[in-house]
């Protein structure tokens, strides 16, 4: 992404979506009503939609930028799309599903603005239903991926230690410096995208933001979170958490899709530590699938089955990565 001598306007706002034509609608609608007094560029990314999302961008919203890719790019690579023709004094990553509060683009841009330092920021993610979402945390680490997917940190989230990947410990209404932040809203300084250049391609889907905020962290920014920034995400159901029965085959297309992801981050910044992550989830899902096969609960063999096939989705997930060096042909 090349600095412009002056910039256009002060937020330039990237939506990426696909096949979300209703959610986007309700998405754009919660832009418009909060831009205040703010210059804004409005760049909707459209991955390939089947729904007919295209066409009601253009219908519905004259104002906004649409680019329309013939393929579905996935979440980094679209949005490099959209960086291209970017020409705010910050972008703004909002997912399609999410809507934004009222004051809350104004709130990040002065925050932004205060702190010349901060490279990235994020805001309270909360579900339609007030419930708070992950919204600043921890880098991954291979002790850090065991203790979410043992369930400790579930089971003890007010703990300093076992809570530290979500943060789960901490008072929710302060703002922090984080390690990361979620892209379904996050602001980022335009120089230091410029900087650290944008979304590494090889990531399809999931770690693309974690990337990003690891490389902006090793330029000297910092990473934000903002409690007074409030945005409504209907998702936020992480794909990490082993389902209750059997594993459908979206369900287990998404899982293939993170590990593949995760070996490829772990590679790229920990070396060797990609095999470590790849044995640390492959044994536990392993031991997982032999204490739960000797129950004489029916649910419990058939989530074993389920703890079977993330076994063999891992093993597949090292193969198709090379261990973590290559990026499978896109779009997975």
């Amino acid at each position: 992404m090349q600095i412009p001598v002056s910039f256009s306007f002060d937020v330039s706002i990237v939506i990426v979506s696909f096949n979300t034509r209703d959610l986007l609608r309700e998405c754009l609608l919660s832009v418009f009503r909060t831009v205040a007094s703010l210059r804004i560029q409005v760049i909707v990314v459209d991955n390939a939609s089947t729904d007919g999302s295209a066409a009601m961008v253009g219908q519905e919203f004259p104002d906004a930028v649409l680019i329309q890719s013939k393929v579905n790019l996935g979440f980094g690579r679209a949005n490099n799309l959209g960086f291209e023709s970017a020409r705010g004094r910050y972008v703004v990553l909002l997912n399609s599903d999410a809507f934004l509060m009222a004051g809350s683009l104004e709130r990040s841009v002065a925050h932004m603005d205060a702190n010349p330092q901060a490279g990235i920021a994020g805001g309270r993610l909360v579900g339609p239903d007030g419930s708070l979402q992950p919204s600043g945390r921890m880098f991954p680490t291979v002790l850090n991926d065991l203790i979410v997917l043992s369930g400790l940190a579930a089971r003890f989230p007010r703990s300093r230690f076992f809570g530290r990947f979500d943060r789960t410990w901490a008072d929710e209404r302060k703002p922090a410096k984080v390690d990361w932040v979620p892209g379904a809203y996050s602001i980022i300084r335009a120089e230091a995208l410029a900087d650290v250049g944008p979304f590494d391609p090889r990531f399809f889907l999931y770690y693309e933001e974690v990337d990003l905020c690891r490389r902006v962290k090793q330029r000297g920014y910092s990473v934000w979170y903002w409690p007074d920034v409030t945005v409504v995400h209907i998702g936020g159901q992480s794909s990490r958490q082993v389902p209750s029965l059997e594993i459908s085959r979206a369900g287990a297309q998404l899982t293939l899709w993170r590990m593949r992801s995760m070996l490829l981050y772990y590679r790229k910044h920990h070396g060797l530590g990609a095999r470590f992550a790849m044995l640390m989830e492959l044994l536990w899902h392993w031991l997982q699938s032999r204490r739960r096969q000797l129950s004489r609960d029916p649910e419990r063999r058939i989530m074993a089955r389920a703890d079977r096939l993330l076994v063999s989705m891992m093993g597949r997930a090292w193969r198709d990565t090379r261990g973590g060096r290559l990026s499978p042909a896109q779009p997975w």
